[in-house]
């Protein structure tokens, strides 16, 4: 099983569409059995998986991954595609509970390794503040993808991706998760404007080794659309909404997907 963490220390970057349409697409479209995970508080992943009814909705909660008791390890239900939805107020209690965090970490990762033969991806929504949730995240995950607002705020904390003290990238993959792979930044809700050029242009000229090259040349990124909202709202594949935005929409992210999924082996 391939995990990937989609990890971001900023809200509002469009992650959450990202996780979305990409569980999509391995499943639907790579035909991989795949587990979503959402350990995002604000549970909109779990609202637009739930909502397009195309996976099955675990009875077991995010949190559970965590809190566990010995020798009770979650079972999941048999299905090709599954949904750990988020329980808001049992998640906001993990980061409460520090004296806990590395047995919380373990129990993730013996969790992860007791599914492994269930299913050939696993996607990890976490929410965008640097906790626990995050934290176990990146340490029991195969892969990270940082999607990332073109504004000056995201490009300054590239920094913080890589060398934040606790969830720094470059310290997880040295002391805890050495297999863990960055496939890249992703700019995403990219639109045509003069500043998003030129930052998008900055980011090209001092963090190229940081991005995705495309296949046909230049770097992944994703452009706001209308049909994103759209597609959430229905939680629906966006290449299934029969719209000319969604259609234009698909044929740009299309080659995104096909690059990430190729990195990560699933493609």
């Amino acid at each position: 099983m391939k995990t990937t963490v989609s990890s971001s220390q900023k809200g509002g970057v469009g992650k959450t569409f990202f996780d979305v349409q990409f569980s999509y697409y391995v499943f639907l479209q790579c035909s991989r059995r795949t587990l979503v995970i959402d350990f995002d508080h604000q549970g909109n992943t779990s609202k637009a998986i739930q909502k397009g009814g195309l996976a099955l909705v675990s009875r077991v909660k995010a949190s559970e991954l965590f809190t566990y008791k010995d020798g009770q390890m979650p079972a999941l239900e048999n299905a090709p595609f599954v949904l750990i939805s988020a329980d808001r107020e049992e998640l906001l209690g993990l980061e409460k509970q520090a004296s806990r965090h590395n047995e919380f970490a373990t129990k993730l990762k013996a969790f992860l390794e007791s599914v492994n033969d269930q299913f050939e991806v696993c996607m990890i929504d976490t929410n965008p503040n640097p906790d626990i949730r995050q934290l176990a995240g990146l340490v029991v995950a195969d892969f990270v993808l940082a999607p990332l607002q073109l504004n000056q705020e995201a490009i300054d904390g590239i920094g913080q991706l890589l060398n934040n003290e606790r969830l720094g990238l470059r310290r997880i993959q040295a002391k805890i998760n050495p297999k863990l792979q960055l496939i890249g930044i992703l700019p995403n809700l990219v639109e045509p404007t003069p500043f998003q050029r030129e930052n998008f242009k900055a980011l090209s000229t001092h963090y190229a080794k940081l991005l995705i090259p495309l296949d046909g040349g230049g770097f992944a990124a994703i452009k706001k659309t209308t049909a994103a909202p759209e597609a959430q709202a229905a939680g629906l594949p966006i290449w299934k909404l029969n719209k000319t935005s969604a259609r234009e929409a698909w044929a740009q992210m299309k080659p995104v997907f096909e690059k990430i999924s190729s990195i990560m082996g699933v493609n």
